[in-house]
């Protein structure tokens, strides 16, 4: 990969990230202001605030101003300052309280996405191997159960589980109550502990797709005359599947992985909700019924950078695992 062409590619999606996140900030606004109401209609039914407060609040939060206009001074702030405005209900810097809560997200994402693909790849590819016989069957029916149950029931399952596991198995949190009394090294064993319900929810859902996935592009390429070609020569069979089957069925499994990058920030949220974990997926539904306009938005871009930063990790670990892809063939 030659470094100008390297250099080329990134500006030009560097150029395209910017007028994509612009046009996905300016429709999500307008999505925003097309629901009935505001954050202060619901402050109207306290009977403690008086009419003269509201309109205090709706000139302090710049919501008697043309949405038009609200629009271009917050899209102003973020340009010039990296201010994403203050949230209604917290009183706090938008980029304050989703700093707070990403660090989790990520931890409880990412580990859930490292266990599925550990458990899923492989599997998968197994049952590519050994087609139609009953190790195939049983994942091909173990697939099916995990695409058919939604992920509420799967956790409202495991959380029916953890009763009788309990206080191996944490129900709810992050950590345990005497968490800072505890040693380095039991920390980590404390923040696994509770880490376990929640993952194992989240590798259940997301497993079946991506076995049945990698199965079928393993079937593909096996049908291959190459792959024929090298099992008349003698190869060993690992090698086979491991190097020329895997490494040719692996693409379209990187373009996946590149939008379950994107999603990782949104993805957890029914684990976070059944199991009481911190992280944003509460934040931003509690956001959205609040109608806290800023924190949406922040959020909505959040997502649109993380979806931008996973098209563009594809692409490069495509490029880097195929190379008659050329760069100029992946904008």
């Amino acid at each position: 990969m030659g470094r100008r062409a390297t250099v080329r590619f990134l500006l030009q999606r560097l150029l395209q990230a910017l007028l994509t996140l612009l046009l996905a900030s300016f429709l999500s606004f307008c999505l925003i202001q097309l629901a009935p109401g505001d954050y202060l209609s619901n402050l109207q039914q306290n009977p403690q605030l008086s009419a003269e407060r509201i309109e205090e609040l709706r000139q302090q939060f710049g919501l008697d101003r043309p949405w038009l206009e609200q629009y271009g001074r917050w899209l102003w702030q973020v340009v010039r300052y990296g201010n994403f405005g203050s949230s209604f209900v917290y009183q706090r810097p938008v980029a304050d309280l989703l700093w707070e809560r990403v660090p989790n997200t990520l931890l409880l994402a990412i580990c859930s996405l490292i266990t599925t693909w550990a458990i899923a790849l492989p599997l998968g590819i197994q049952a590519a191997v050994a087609q139609n016989q009953r190790s195939d069957r049983i994942l091909q029916l173990v697939s099916y159960l995990g695409q058919g149950t939604p992920s509420f029931i799967t956790a409202l399952l495991l959380l029916f589980l953890a009763q009788f596991l309990s206080p191996f198995l944490p129900i709810g949190g992050m950590t345990s109550l005497n968490f800072e009394d505890l040693s380095p090294l039991q920390k980590v064993a404390d923040l696994g502990r509770h880490l376990i319900l929640p993952v194992t929810a989240l590798t259940l859902s997301g497993f079946a797709s991506l076995q049945r996935i990698s199965r079928g592009e393993m079937l593909d390429v096996l049908r291959q005359d190459y792959i024929r070609t090298a099992r008349a020569k003698g190869l060993p069979e690992q090698r086979v599947i491991y190097v020329h089957a895997l490494r040719n069925a692996i693409n379209p499994l990187i373009t996946l992985l590149g939008f379950e990058f994107a999603t990782l920030l949104s993805g957890a949220f029914i684990a976070e909700y059944f199991f009481n974990w911190p992280g944003l997926g509460r934040l931003i539904l509690q956001a959205v019924f609040a109608q806290d306009l800023y924190l949406v938005m922040a959020s909505l871009m959040m997502g649109a950078v993380m979806l931008i930063l996973g098209n563009l990790l594809a692409d490069l670990l495509l490029r880097w695992v195929d190379p008659r892809i050329r760069l100029e063939d992946l904008n």
